[in-house]
């Protein structure tokens, strides 16, 4: 069997309703929209959530909680991360996201400690957590904040 000798299972696939093509089709004249009303036009019908003038449900629960418009959101990369490069290299927020290891740098970036670190390497970033500045430097590194 070749794939131009292929074929759908009978009854796989429906036509779908032409509504609107006179009164032999079945769904003519008014295509199944009824008679009159809101939901007969074009255009017609209600915005998502409305209900009819009732207060909605997301007017009826009380507000909760807050955004704190001045968070940060920092980019992170585990120590583990790191072997990928070679030894002695110096590693930079701008390097990572040249590599491609971080997709973009946010407010910075943070090294976490998950996983161990082979490599002797210089790494530079915004912040790091003590579990990875213990292991950089267990490894026979250094850690420095920008």
């Amino acid at each position: 069997m070749k794939l131009h000798e292929l074929s759908k299972p009978i009854g796989s696939t429906k036509n779908t309703k032409r509504r609107g093509r006179g009164t032999a089709t079945g769904q003519g004249k008014t295509g199944g929209r009824g008679m009159n009303g809101q939901k007969s036009r074009s255009g017609g019908g209600v915005r998502l959530g409305f209900e009819g003038g009732q207060m909605p449900l997301y007017r009826r629960i009380p507000k909760r909680g807050f955004t704190n418009i001045f968070r940060k959101e920092w980019s992170i990369m585990n120590v583990s991360d790191l072997n990928c490069f070679e030894d002695g290299t110096e590693i930079t927020p701008e390097l990572l996201a040249k590599e491609g290891k971080v997709k973009q740098v946010k407010a910075g970036v943070k090294i976490l400690g998950e996983g161990n670190l082979e490599k002797k390497l210089t790494v530079k970033a915004n912040k790091f957590s003590k579990t990875a500045i213990e292991k950089i430097e267990a490894a026979g590194g250094k850690a420095e904040v920008i």
